[in-house]
């Protein structure tokens, strides 16, 4: 009893120490649910099917520690460590990073904005996804998430990022990011190519009352490539307060952002479309020369009872070079309906169906119906 005692007070203690230099939030969110996914090769009749617990529908599970630090006139010294788990067998996701979901630092005032260092995501996953414009989805919802489409808002996380975000301005916010190595920097050794990905990110956003605007850009290279994988994206979204409207259009070129291993989603998908064409290249041309893709997404979205309800559709159509060489589906097409019901401000529960032709430029669909639980602290 008396240790117990005394492991609260100094746990107490050491509180009133960190709260009077800093304040620190303990955060976290936990997701899972229950369903089935299909995925049909129509040509060949073959299947694959799954059903049983899935992990971060609705958000990706995790846990995280924020922070700040009153500097003086305004300026803070801020922080932010987020770990990413799968509940299903409590092992850390994203590679197996402690904080592979988000690791920086940094400073920020009211004035002139925020200015971070470390791990985090790019702008278009912020502006394109984080904020809903483009989809009612955002990124969100397993299959039905806007980054099947839109490869370049699929929360892509960049290591060695620096990213400055301004105050919002009459609604306006710009942002502007480099990484100096998306899965890690590499040594730039004398006559060899250095294969570190760097990337440019950039956007502005608009939000003021009912409207929303978004408008981002995209640049990665590396020695080893040929050309820049460059992407654009614009969105806007309208909130009739009986219903809202969603839309976006982009471009892809000279590939995806597959991120290249580091763990998220983007790594399938870039694989899976830049394999439908890798096949077919006989003129000894690589994937990232021909690659060109146009994009659209269409949503809607409107309040039901204490929940809201949710559809939408989105496309990635091959262009130029890149559907010549497609021997398979030369478009993707991605249909999406949801439900979210509040149960109190921190649980929720949801449903949501997806089905998609055309499957990352292969004759395949893929078939998903998901129901599950969510849970903020």
């Amino acid at each position: 009893m008396k240790k117990t005692l005394l492991a609260a007070a100094l746990t107490v203690g050491f509180a009133g120490v960190a709260n009077a230099e800093t304040s620190v939030t303990l955060y976290g969110l936990i997701d899972t649910g229950i369903g089935y996914t299909q995925f049909k090769n129509k040509n060949t009749d073959i299947k694959t099917k799954r059903t049983g617990l899935y992990d971060g529908v609705q958000s990706g599970n995790r846990w995280g520690l924020r922070g700040s630090e009153d500097l003086g006139d305004g300026l803070r010294a801020v922080f932010q460590l987020e770990s990413g788990f799968t509940l299903t067998d409590g092992q850390q996701a994203q590679g197996g990073r402690l904080f592979g979901r988000n690791a920086t630092i940094g400073l920020a005032n009211d004035s002139w904005g925020s200015l971070t260092f470390g791990r985090q995501t790019n702008v278009s996953s912020r502006f394109i996804a984080d904020s809903g414009i483009a989809s009612p989805f955002g990124d969100s919802f397993a299959n039905a998430a806007i980054g099947e489409t839109f490869t370049s808002a699929a929360t892509v996380r960049a290591d060695d990022t620096v990213v400055y975000v301004s105050p919002s301005f009459s609604g306006f916010t710009f942002a502007a990011g480099y990484s100096f190595g998306v899965n890690g920097q590499e040594w730039d050794v004398t006559d060899q190519d250095d294969n570190s990905l760097k990337l440019i990110s950039t956007g502005l956003l608009y939000s003021n009352g009912p409207l929303g605007l978004a408008a981002t850009y995209e640049q990665a290279d590396a020695d080893n490539l040929s050309n820049k994988i460059k992407a654009w994206n614009l969105a806007a979204s309208y909130d009739f307060e009986v219903v809202k409207l969603h839309a976006g259009f982009g471009q892809e070129r000279n590939g995806t952002l597959n991120g290249g291993g580091n763990g998220d989603r983007l790594d399938e998908i870039g694989a899976l479309r830049t394999r439908a064409a890798t096949t077919v290249l006989a003129n000894g041309e690589t994937v990232n020369d021909v690659y060109k893709a146009n994009n659209w997404s269409f949503g809607v979205s409107a309040p039901l009872g204490a929940g809201k309800l949710m559809a939408g559709w989105a496309q990635s159509k091959a262009k130029g070079d890149l559907r010549d060489a497609i021997v398979d589906a030369k478009t993707q097409n991605n249909y999406a309906v949801g439900y979210t019901y509040d149960l109190s401000k921190r649980t929720n529960v949801y449903a949501v169906g997806s089905y998609i032709k055309g499957y990352a430029f292969q004759d395949v669909t893929a078939t998903q119906a998901i129901v599950g639980l969510r849970h903020r602290f």
